[in-house]
């Protein structure tokens, strides 16, 4: 789910938990009535000079309106009652008043924003919305922001910046309808960037409000997405090293929203990623993996994976070594474990561009990473499948990992999960990772393959049963003999193949199993 959708549906579920919205109870033509009755009262007001405006009366009657835009059923009646053209007009009432009267409209505007925030989550308004002029408006609002002015704490609490007062709420307003209003709506992006809106947001990085942070970093989030032209501005106007600040942030819905800018602002350009990593971004993104915040290790991981391809711009090591080296792979494979498929499937991603690297390959098994790719092989997800498929391939190359992989039953899961894999591109990944593994124990040196055999002397027997159906497989026919009737191969087939109970829940079915003993059986007699 992208940045802008999760925040319209939170920001939508809680406007209709909102216990001042109005009652489901009314009947829609008492509700258009009322409905009328405000938008008219609103533009009685905006006709007024400024300075005989009931302030106090205007944000009630907006406040009132926003409450009917919370009611999905609701915002077509209320946008064909004229409420657009009604609420734009708000966010420049207070243009021609002195200051001091201007700070007496800032729950209008607040109110004024929200409501063409609700009505952008509709994308039939959208357009509407913005050739009503609501961009120019809005923009102002974000530039009159003072960034630099710590808010007041609240009389009775704490100095805790999460609960402080301030000037914030308007912007924040005005940046989540900027965000709705530009939701998957390429011609909108445009706008705002001709408009001079890129530069007011990155502007509310620097907030001492978080919540005016997470609302500027959203907006750019939602421009950012497909748009290079709007990429190229966000990072010109030096958005940056401010959200590689905000990653650090103890505040989960700031890092969650600086990560994710960060993520559509390298996707395709080559460029910008390495503006990013050239500014420090490394060591955040990987701390990131270990965030309370779910949404932001998944954020975390995809970055990583796409680090991982970046080369290196110094004579140091590659990007796939340096995110090993500083602690990623331990918490990926912790993400392997967990219940949300998307957080799987994005360390699964990472650990997949991480296991190009020889040395990684052979830390991530180390590391207990087998194990969990194998398991999700398994996966009804088949994007989850294709990562894990893809990230054991990168695996089986190093040789050390080759004795671990069989010992594990890694062989047998390979060669079972054919018929669960729902993409040829995974079934192929799966037959490369086989094919590669053959070779292996094909060496003329056939040092894997003694290491392997070496694992027929395991105290486990689970261990002992899967080398020796890996080996019936896959060893050379000119080493039949030494496995199977030197080192004794045959009689642990055999005990297997007695064994029902450990044959049908660690192996496979026993009719594959008397098939490859009788094949192992027949390369033995012809060796002899």
């Amino acid at each position: 789910m992208s940045s802008a959708e999760s925040k319209r549906g939170t920001k939508r579920k809680l406007a209709q938990d909102n216990p001042g919205s109005p009652s489901q109870e009314q009947g829609s033509s008492e509700v258009g009535a009322d409905v009328k009755t405000l938008i008219q009262g609103i533009k009685a007001a905006c006709a007024k000079p400024v300075e005989k405006i009931d302030r106090q009366a205007l944000r009630k009657q907006a406040h009132q309106l926003a409450d009917y835009c919370k009611t999905d059923d609701l915002v077509e009646t209320i946008v064909h009652q004229g409420a657009v053209d009604a609420v734009v007009p708000l966010l420049v009432i207070a243009d021609k008043a002195d200051q001091q009267l201007q700070l007496g409209f800032s729950e209008v505007l607040k109110e004024a924003c929200f409501i063409l925030s609700l009505l952008a989550v509709k994308p039939e308004y959208q357009h509407q919305i913005a050739s009503a002029q609501a961009l120019p408006g809005l923009i102002k609002l974000l530039t009159a922001h003072n960034i630099s002015t710590p808010p007041r704490p609240l009389p009775g609490t704490t100095a805790d910046p999460a609960a402080r007062s301030g000037s914030g709420g308007v912007a924040r307003r005005a940046a989540d309808a900027i965000t709705n209003l530009a939701h998957e709506n390429l011609e909108i992006k445009n706008m705002v960037r001709r408009e001079g809106g890129i530069a007011p947001l990155v502007r509310l990085l620097s907030s001492w409000d978080m919540k005016v942070q997470r609302a500027g970093a959203g907006a750019l989030r939602t421009l950012a997405f497909k748009n290079d032209d709007n990429k190229r501005q966000i990072v010109e106007a030096g958005a940056l090293p401010l959200l590689i600040q905000m990653l650090r942030s103890e505040d989960s819905g700031v890092h969650y929203e600086a990560v994710g800018v960060i993520g559509n602002l390298v996707h395709s350009s080559t460029e910008i990623k390495k503006q990013v990593l050239t500014e420090g971004a490394l060591q955040p993104v990987i701390n990131l993996l270990s965030s309370p915040c779910q949404e932001s290790q998944r954020e975390a991981a995809l970055l990583l994976g796409q680090f991982a391809t970046q080369p290196p711009d110094d004579d140091g090591p590659d990007y796939k070594s340096r995110i090993v080296q500083r602690g990623a792979v331990p918490p990926l494979i912790r993400m392997l474990a967990q219940d949300d498929t998307a957080l799987k499937e994005m360390a699964a991603f990472a650990l997949g561009r991480l296991a190009q690297n020889t040395h990684n390959q052979a830390g991530i098994v180390q590391c207990g990473g087998l194990s969990q790719l194998l398991d999700l092989l398994e996966s009804k997800h088949y994007n989850l499948q294709h990562n894990a498929a893809f990230a054991l391939y990168g695996l089986s190359d190093n040789e050390d990992n080759i004795p671990c992989i069989i010992s594990a039953g890694g062989m047998q899961r390979l060669s079972d999960c054919g018929e669960r894999l729902q993409v040829q591109a995974s079934k192929d990944c799966v037959n490369k990772t086989i094919a590669r593994i053959r070779v292996k124990l094909e060496r003329e040196d056939h040092r894997v393959l003694n290491h392997v055999v070496y694992s027929l002397r395991s105290s486990d027997r689970s261990v002992q049963q899967a080398v020796a159906v890996s080996l019936a497989q896959l060893a050379p026919v000119s080493q039949l003999k030494n496995i199977f009737v030197d080192k004794g191969g045959l009689d642990i087939l055999l005990d297997l193949l007695q064994d029902k109970a450990a044959t049908s829940s660690e192996c496979g079915r026993v009719e594959t199993l008397e098939c490859q003993l009788l094949i192992a059986m027949g390369f033995v007699i012809d060796g002899l």
